[in-house]
């Protein structure tokens, strides 16, 4: 995969880009984290990457910007191709921290040994932020500049929805003197 050179853009159009790609980080986040359910593994929370860009969500947000039927197969192979790139990477990490814990475990911790480790688990950490910037980056290129605003607005009551439920969950559960 060779860089792209960019163009210098509009500090809106920078804006709502940013906005996209912060709301499309935040499933990515969900989609790098979430393993499918069952067999002892974490679940997310509607049980893994494939509920997620296969599911009600993913369908509601393409509903919402009025996505094409090309348009939402184009997506979904470029979802499908990423989630199948970060199992693999997941599984390494998953190595990776099995050796922290033979590590830290041992009756004198090599410290030396733990800075390689952790400088190997950075590595892996921006493969896996690299291939999902790339899947969030050819995802935005099928939608139009008018139906990332969109998405991006829909994103942004949905954080701000969100964030008013914690608020209020965490006035709730505070301890009344």
């Amino acid at each position: 995969m060779t860089p792209k050179t960019l163009t210098p853009v509009s500090k809106p159009v920078r804006l709502m880009a940013a906005t996209l790609l912060m709301a499309l980080a935040g499933s990515a986040a969900l989609v790098a984290q979430a393993q499918p359910m069952g067999g002892g593994h974490r679940g997310g929370p509607m049980g893994g990457p494939e509920a997620m860009f296969g599911g009600r969500m993913s369908e509601r947000l393409l509903d919402s910007v009025d996505a094409s039927a090309e348009q939402r197969t184009r997506i979904r192979d470029i979802m499908k191709s990423a989630m199948a790139d970060l199992r693999q990477q997941r599984e390494v990490s998953h190595g990776l921290r099995e050796q922290a814990l033979t590590l830290f475990t041992q009756p004198t911790v090599d410290a030396r040994a733990a800075e390689a480790l952790r400088l190997q688990m950075l590595q892996q950490h921006d493969q896996s932020s690299r291939r999902m910037m790339q899947a969030m980056l050819d995802a935005s290129a099928v939608l139009t500049p008018e139906q990332r605003a969109k998405m991006a607005e829909r994103m942004k009551q949905r954080r701000d929805m969100m964030e008013r439920h914690q608020r209020e969950r965490r006035s709730t559960e505070t301890p009344k003197s």
